[in-house]
């Protein structure tokens, strides 16, 4: 599933494309996309004639300011979730499950969202206020984020994220260390992919009970993590194959420089090694035994 950095990808690209577009068509190509609307008409009326002012994220849900924030076109890309700006677009792919065709100063542009696997959805959805009284995500400044991601927490490349607080939530409680970092309500984003990468940086073991981290791993943790995030971002995030790609449907090539994920079996790109790897709360994990030390 696309984690920050892929999402922050499709984010940059959109804001680069369809920013300051007008919405002039909705065509709903599968029901299933709208699921969360009364039905496929209710969504495409509801985004119909609406400016698009920002693309926004927070986490790995991104969505799109309307009208100066009067509603949200909210895109979860589920496990292969696409969007494809076209100037002169095609037929319709297969996989497309809604077009948009736009109205900008340049001319017309056409926006497909593509989803293979279906999980993905749109959703058209009021904004409520933050919380803390910041910007909701990265792209607007806007003090809202739609409704469903109120309980998003913020992610690990955010500006408001509040470092002393998410070292103290990293350290409370039994759960294994890699459950935390998978929690999207304490600091959104991570995933499978680059919580290991992350675990494997600050040498922390993905099984540590939270109570037993210390105030030091903590902060390494996070360093790691935030550093994995940029540098993954950076490359356009990690492809595996065809599914994850930004809306010029171009891969991006951070899988060339895992340390963990993947690759248990293979020596450590540290010590040599052996990689283990283990299903830990339900999730493939891969970590080196002799960097990584288990608690005692």
């Amino acid at each position: 599933m696309p984690e920050l950095p892929e999402v922050e990808s499709v984010r940059l690209g959109l804001e680069r494309t369809v920013r300051g577009a007008t919405v002039a068509r909705v065509d709903v190509r599968r029901a299933s996309v709208a699921r969360r609307s009364p039905s496929p008409f209710a969504f495409a009326n509801a985004v119909t004639g609406a400016r698009i002012d920002a693309a926004v994220r927070r986490g790995k849900f991104l969505w799109l300011l309307l009208d100066d924030g009067s509603l949200a076109l909210s895109a979860h890309l589920g496990m292969s979730g696409q969007f494809r700006v076209h100037t002169d677009p095609p037929e319709p792919h297969p996989h497309c499950r809604a077009r948009f065709t736009l109205s900008t100063a340049d001319g017309p542009l056409t926006l497909d969202f593509l989803d293979q696997r279906t999980f993905g959805y749109l959703h058209a959805e009021p904004l409520v206020g933050t919380a803390d009284g910041l910007a909701g995500g990265l792209g607007s400044p806007a003090l809202v984020l739609p409704e469903s991601v109120a309980h998003i927490g913020r992610d690990a490349l955010d500006p408001a994220l509040r470092r002393a607080a998410v070292m103290k939530q990293w350290r409370r409680g039994t759960r294994g260390i890699k459950q935390l970092l998978l929690d999207q309500t304490l600091v959104s984003g991570i995933g499978n992919i680059y919580a290991d990468e992350a675990l494997w940086r600050a040498r922390v073991n993905p099984v540590t009970p939270a109570s037993g981290l210390s105030g030091r791993a903590a902060g390494l943790l996070l360093d790691a993590t935030q550093a994995v995030m940029g540098e993954a971002l950076a490359a356009g995030g990690t492809s595996f194959d065809a599914l994850y790609v930004n809306v010029n449907g171009e891969s991006g090539y951070f899988d060339r420089s895992l340390n963990a994920y993947g690759r248990g079996g293979e020596p450590c790109l540290r010590c040599g090694r052996p990689l283990s790897r283990a299903m830990i709360g339900g999730r493939s994990t891969h970590w080196c035994p002799r960097c990584q030390r288990g608690p005692r």
